[in-house]
């Protein structure tokens, strides 16, 4: 009998407006970082274990070949269980999140003028220890894809059977040649931040540039961690309000309160001991 789990990616995104090919615009609509000029710098909080800081290394080193943006690692403020959000820029944690169908997570806020606040992205131990999982193709890919999402890029592509594009931004059951931006994937970041705003909500990188250390607290309990497993379901993501033919994609959205919005996209497959789709 073969094992049927799904994968889960949170992002923000607008309803009608998910790319559904390498051609389409894969942007969610208008959301982006208010910033007053480009390049802008954005901090990934490194709430991470070990066994994943050279792939978060790799990342932000990727993504910050943009033109308009760059990311750098600062000190994680967030337990790796709860992942909370800091205020202007990205958190990024992992534990065993428990066996609840999820792979990674991006979690994005929106303010009520359409500009992200902050985000949290989480990489879930319990199938990254499995054999399928625990590979450097599958860490970078999903790792890579989180992060972009928290820029305001979707998918390139969310059809399995298609030949892999070469971006991260690609989600394909074949991770290898799709474990970093491409061009593509850059080309859609000079769209998104073609203009400047008058505010910002970026979190000032001076700190954290100064805070550039590891965090010892942190990392232990990222390890201790690892023993603890928690379910987390749909019901905690909001309202489903959009889903893809055989339900490939469904988009959720919940009122985080205080004139916030978290916008939950979610890919749902199925994978089976063999490597090959089967369908719901």
């Amino acid at each position: 009998m073969p094992t049927k789990f799904r994968i889960v990616f949170f992002t923000v995104a607008a309803l009608g407006l998910i790319a559904a090919s390498a051609e389409a615009d894969h942007a969610w609509g208008t959301y982006h970082w208010a910033r007053t000029a480009n390049p802008f710098t954005l901090q990934l909080g490194d709430n991470l274990s070990s066994q994943w800081d050279s792939y978060l290394a790799t990342a932000s080193s990727d993504w910050s070949q943009s033109g308009v943006l760059d990311t750098i690692i600062a000190a994680g403020r967030s337990s790796p269980r709860t992942c909370r959000p800091t205020a202007g820029r990205v958190e990024i944690c992992n534990s065993r999140y428990g066996r609840n169908g999820w792979l990674g997570i991006a979690s994005v806020w929106v303010n009520a003028s359409g500009h992200i606040t902050q985000g949290a992205v989480r990489m879930n131990d319990t199938y990254f220890s499995t054999v399928q999982y625990n590979t450097p193709a599958w860490r970078n890919l999903v790792l890579c894809q989180e992060i972009g999402h928290t820029f305001g890029l979707a998918h390139q592509d969310e059809n399995f059977s298609n030949a892999p594009l070469g971006s991260c931004m690609d989600y394909s059951s074949n991770p290898t040649p799709n474990q970093h931006p491409n061009q593509h994937d850059y080309d859609q970041l000079e769209l998104i931040y073609n203009h400047a705003d008058t505010t910002t909500t970026l979190r000032s990188t001076a700190a954290a540039l100064r805070a550039r250390v590891d965090v010892p607290a942190l990392a232990n309990l990222a390890t201790l961690n690892l023993a603890r497993e928690e379910d987390e379901t749909a019901a905690e993501w909001g309202e489903r309000i959009q889903h893809s033919a055989r339900e490939r994609t469904s988009v959720y959205k919940k009122d985080a309160g205080r004139g916030e919005t978290v916008f939950t996209f979610v890919i749902w497959a199925d994978e089976t001991a063999d490597g090959h789709e089967h369908d719901h």
